[in-house]
């Protein structure tokens, strides 16, 4: 694939007061190969530090980066996302989050596995406090290290896992559970944006931690959009936090709607 061929990609970065992370990930979407891609920060409330950072990189990008920003009222990733996805001016959206650094081809990756009526959902990989720092610091550029590189890593248990850095050309294998919502992570995610907006986006009911996204795929599923499967092509290197457990009130909403068989967000995008 040449960096000029396939869909124009929107990539909307979810981030909320956490600076250094987030130039650690602008700093590798800077180094992609394909470059038919825009960026959009999506800011769930931060500080003016986040706007300054935005700004600066878009100069190091030569490209706008939309910084979308909305007031500080609490948890509201479905929100915020949602505004960003309406800044878009590119027809295949790729959620990741603000803690997730990619690889050099993991657009690339994204516009070869884009296909009509498919939405795709690849792996992460989290990395301990120790090499997460070296990271945002620019000590360590671990989106470019060889495979070799972590399975070293892995064995001196510094990530959780190294087979979903492999690249494994699973062909039809790619489509064998269309229909599987479990698993799926909005910090990486992808999918076309017609179908994003068929489905009324993000529900911004969900105003807690957790299930946004499930709530999402298990809508797009039902208005016939089928799952691909991303493992072993498009990973991302999630930078360490402490665990959050999810809102009980998010995991609620979910199972109330997933029991309604909904498709159209309550309160979504077009709203």
């Amino acid at each position: 694939m040449k960096a000029s061929d396939g869909p124009g990609v929107a990539v909307i970065v979810s981030t909320y007061e956490r600076t250094d992370a987030l130039e650690a990930v602008l700093r590798s979407v800077a180094s992609q190969t394909y470059r038919r891609f825009e960026v959009v920060v999506a800011d769930d409330g931060s500080g003016p530090g986040t706007r300054e950072l935005v700004e600066r990189w878009g100069e190091e990008l030569g490209r706008p980066v939309r910084h979308i920003w909305q007031e500080d009222r609490g948890y509201r990733l479905a929100a915020i996302r949602n505004r960003a996805v309406a800044a878009t001016e590119q027809p295949y959206l790729v959620f990741i989050d603000g803690d997730c650094l990619v690889r050099p081809d993991y657009i690339r990756g994204h516009a070869r596995l884009a296909e009509v009526g498919r939405f795709v959902h690849g792996s992460r990989v989290r990395l301990d406090p120790g090499l997460s720092r070296a990271a945002i610091e620019g000590a360590a550029d671990v989106a470019r290290w060889s495979s070799g590189r972590w399975f070293g890593e892995w064995l001196r248990g510094r990530v959780d896992r190294f087979t979903s850095l492999l690249r494994v050309p699973l062909g039809p294998l790619r489509r064998v559970s269309p229909r599987a919502w479990r698993g799926v992570k909005g910090c990486n995610l992808a999918m076309w944006r017609s179908d994003f907006l068929a489905v009324d986006g993000f529900d911004e009911g969900f105003e807690g931690w957790g299930f946004e996204d499930n709530d999402l795929v298990v809508r797009l599923i039902r208005h016939g959009v089928r799952r691909k499967e991303g493992r072993y092509a498009v990973p991302v290197l999630h930078l360490w936090h402490e665990p959050r457990p999810p809102d009980p009130a998010s995991r609620e909403r979910f199972e109330q709607r997933l029991r309604a068989r909904v498709i159209r967000a309550e309160r979504g995008i077009g709203r």
